[in-house]
């Protein structure tokens, strides 16, 4: 009895979920940078690849929030309903990137210098850029920028028709989404063992454990034979690729709240095997969240000056290149 109720609790949580107009979702992970240099020394970098100790403390302090919001209920809408849109990567020492999209707009700002440092490939300085990168140079300063969502679209699609590529994909029909939402129900009913226990402050814990591998495996199965409507590009994983994945048991720990889903802890750390892991865990945070809002003073950005600021970029590169200073060695900060 304490299996259907559980399972029954979790499945009206996700339907208020899905009656709402507004959410926000925020990604944090929980692990330390020990962790994840054992899970980038057990994938076997190439020789000078290895995952330097500055991005293992970025991500490891990073959160990723998302904020959507939508004239109709979440689950009645479909991309035409979206009225705003955020998402922001943060970390302890400040927001890294961001991006909003509100009405016929997109809206950009990121820590370039930071982010440089992470990927190894560093922004060139605002100061080297030529007066005609315009909005360009505002955007590695760290300042907002919009451009135009209508505008982007229509020189994608123009350029791929030019070159004979395909059209835009399209996005997933109702139908396939509902096809795929019961496969996916009917999985989790065969294979996920429910619990429930009571939490601090009114709150409620439902316990969702599985095998990963034999519940992959199932999800992929049911999902496969969708797949003829799902976009194209996505690429799903054959039953070879996912005999190499870990079957420990994972569970995931949602907590509700008045039978609303506040919280969903995950702990990974099991399925790192042999790696020497102590702490590796996802935890995703939901509320209502705020809406959306355009950033004040954000300057434009247009196709012409975004190619521009390539250009510029490019060259700045190139004459470095030539330079004789690119094949030395520098410290890395």
């Amino acid at each position: 009895m304490e299996q259907l109720s559980a399972g029954k609790k979790l499945d009206r949580a996700f339907e208020k979920l899905g009656k709402k107009n507004t959410l926000s979702f925020e990604l944090d992970l929980d692990t330390d940078v020990a962790s994840l240099k054992a899970l980038d020394a057990k994938s076997e970098p190439a020789p000078g690849e290895e995952m330097p100790d500055e991005a293992a403390k970025l991500i490891n302090g990073a959160k990723i929030t998302l904020t959507v919001q939508s004239r109709k209920p979440i689950e009645e809408s479909g991309e035409k309903d979206l009225v705003g849109m955020a998402m922001k990567i943060s970390s302890p020492d400040g927001d890294l990137a961001e991006y909003r999209v509100i009405g016929d707009y997109a809206y950009v700002r990121a820590d370039t210098e930071t982010l440089g440092k992470l990927t190894g490939s560093p922004a060139p300085a605002a100061d080297d850029l030529p007066p005609e990168a315009g909005a360009i140079k505002d955007m590695l300063e760290g300042k907002w920028v919009k451009f135009n969502t209508k505008d982007m679209k229509k020189a994608a699609a123009e350029g791929q028709k030019a070159q004979g590529g395909p059209a835009a994909a399209p996005s997933l029909d109702a139908k396939t989404q509902k096809k795929l939402v019961e496969a996916l129900r009917g999985v989790v009913a065969r294979e996920v063992r429910f619990t429930t226990a009571d939490g601090e402050n009114g709150t409620e814990h439902v316990a969702a454990t599985a095998p990963f591998r034999t519940l992959i495996t199932e999800l992929f199965g049911e999902i496969r034979p969708l797949a003829k409507g799902l976009p194209p590009g996505m690429e799903l994983p054959t039953e070879k690729d996912l005999k190499d994945a870990p079957d420990s048991k994972v569970t995931a720990d949602f907590t509700l709240k008045n039978g609303e889903l506040t919280e969903v802890d995950v702990d990974l750390a099991r399925l790192a095997e042999n790696a020497k892991v102590k702490k590796l865990g996802l935890t995703l945070r939901v509320s209502d969240g705020t809406r959306p809002t355009a950033p004040a003073g954000a300057k434009e950005l247009n196709l012409k000056e975004l190619m521009q600021g390539f250009i510029g970029a490019a060259m700045s590169d190139a004459d470095f290149g030539e330079s004789g200073f690119s094949d030395q060695d520098f410290p890395q900060g």
